[in-house]
């Protein structure tokens, strides 16, 4: 006959309960403002390029796609790169910015310019350190690009210089 009866919760673990879940709730709203915080992304001022990055132009762009052996698709971004200001550039940085039909922002990389060498038997791309670009010279180059964002508009990338070594 004891099982008819509901056993009543006494005051202290009623508190017990409350307690529990106040930590609970405390704890979620931590871990919350905790990926807030970590998720937010400062805005980074943008660094002023260098002064010789406006003597390097990109002319007669190309792009094209190729399978690597993993089976991942390559993207590659050629053209022509022309030193035209008085002294030889030795390495230059990049900023390629892919846009989503919209208009907007798809994808940004940053990747160091590579000038195409043709001595061997098929076309290389080398670092300018190996092969600089002299005053007033035009070279092939390519850029290499593992993957691409797939909201990317299939439109030609803009192309910045942001820095730049000259001797």
């Amino acid at each position: 006959m004891g099982g008819l009866t509901q056993p009543t919760l006494g005051a202290d673990e009623r508190e017990t309960n409350w307690r529990a879940i106040g930590i609970a709730v405390g704890v979620v709203v931590a871990i919350v403002a905790i990926l807030f915080l970590i998720s937010r992304t400062e805005q980074k001022p943008p660094a002023n390029p260098h002064p010789y990055s406006a003597n390097v132009k990109f002319s007669d762009l190309k792009m094209s796609a190729a399978e690597n052996f993993v089976g991942a698709t390559v993207s590659y971004v050629d053209g022509t790169v022309t030193n035209s200001g008085n002294q030889t550039v030795s390495h230059a940085v990049v900023e390629v910015t892919f846009k989503d039909s919209m208009g907007q922002l798809a994808q940004r990389e940053t990747v160091a310019l590579r000038v195409l060498q043709t001595s061997g038997p098929y076309p290389e791309a080398v670092d300018l350190n190996v092969s600089p670009l002299g005053a007033g010279q035009s070279k092939p180059f390519r850029l290499i690009f593992e993957s691409i964002s797939g909201q990317w508009n299939h439109e030609y990338p803009e192309l910045k210089v942001t820095d730049v070594t000259v001797k």
